[in-house]
């Protein structure tokens, strides 16, 4: 049954007097689901493919899971800021979400909820939970800038008391304009589907922070400046760049578990990605188009309001592709 809104407000209320009885000294902390039973795997942070009229395509989604698969990514996040999610009507949203965890081809599939509103994330997390996803990635409530971390605590502390899938908070405030702090993480510590973190931000002592603070939940980096101290900590990653460069980010991972050197694929990913010198590889467009070149497919589009590729645009991450075909 779907969420209505006096249902979600009666909720935020109870999770609010929860957080009010917590008391001065904090939440005590427990046993943490984190929704995997390794910390150190890949996710790649998967675009959503779409027709040249912005149509979400199903089986372009069914091929690319598949693909992430066959080049060794770990995971896969669905309706990620890569997956352009605020582009996406609610019932979309679960048609995509559908696809994806129908067949989870063994991998670990971590679905993204998050909206401006209480009542339409509930409703997309319980689906998410009802159709077998293996966690959650809620980034908080946009559109407020900078909300207190009071009223981020009643947000998410809502959601926590409904959802029983291990939750992972976004921290991409370059975007979303509410940063995930210290503090809120340790106001929801209670809470055992508490499953760690998304960093985007890039804020190198920031990231460190957060791994200090909590080392038994996976403090995910979400930016590759990081990945060192994300893997040297026990630590995964959800990066962008599995899109176009699968194979070379799940070598790095799979060289991290084999107690192997994992700096040299690193050095090898970055390098290649030096190849393509034109931003536009790390747009929503470049990455869709980038991807469909590694696969061999027809090219894929983004939404409104992001715009499509120019033909130099697509010269300059064609010639960059190639001259790396040989190092992956």
């Amino acid at each position: 049954m779907e969420t209505t809104r006096r249902d979600a407000l009666g909720l935020m209320g109870a999770a609010a007097a929860t957080a009010a009885t917590m008391g001065a000294a904090g939440p005590a902390l427990a046993a943490h689901n984190l929704g995997s039973p390794v910390k150190t795997l890949f996710w790649t942070a998967s675009v959503t493919p779409c027709d040249k009229n912005g149509a979400f395509e199903p089986g372009a989604f069914r091929d690319i899971l598949a693909w992430f698969k066959h080049c060794g990514a770990d995971g896969v996040v669905v309706l990620g800021t890569s997956g352009e999610f605020p582009a996406f009507s609610v019932a979309e949203r679960k048609q995509i979400a559908e696809v994806a965890l129908k067949d989870k081809l063994g991998l670990n599939i971590i679905i993204g909820p998050g909206t401006p509103n209480f009542p339409e994330t509930l409703e997309l997390a319980k689906h998410a939970q009802d159709h077998g996803a293996d966690g959650l990635l809620v980034i908080p409530p946009f559109y407020y800038n900078d909300p207190p971390t009071d009223g981020l605590t009643r947000y998410y502390s809502a959601l926590f008391d409904q959802v029983r899938i291990p939750i992972n908070l976004y921290h991409i405030p370059g975007t979303s304009e509410a940063p995930i702090s210290i503090e809120l993480l340790r106001n929801l510590a209670h809470y055992p589907n508490l499953a760690g973190i998304k960093d985007s931000s890039g804020n190198a002592t920031g990231y460190a922070a957060f791994v200090e603070a909590f080392p038994e939940l996976n403090m995910r980096t979400g930016t590759q400046n990081n990945l060192e101290h994300a893997l040297d900590h026990g630590m995964g990653a959800i990066l962008a760049d599995g899109n176009v460069y699968t194979a070379m980010c799940a070598k790095v991972f799979a060289a991290y578990r084999a107690k192997a050197d994992y700096r040299a694929p690193l050095e090898k990913l970055r390098a290649a990605e030096k190849l393509v010198t034109d931003r536009a590889i790390y747009g929503y467009a470049g990455m869709k188009y980038g991807l469909s070149l590694q696969m061999g497919v027809p090219q894929w589009y983004p939404r409104a309001p992001q715009p499509e590729l120019t033909a130099a645009q697509m010269a300059t991450i064609k010639r960059g592709l190639d001259q790396i075909k040989d190092m992956a």
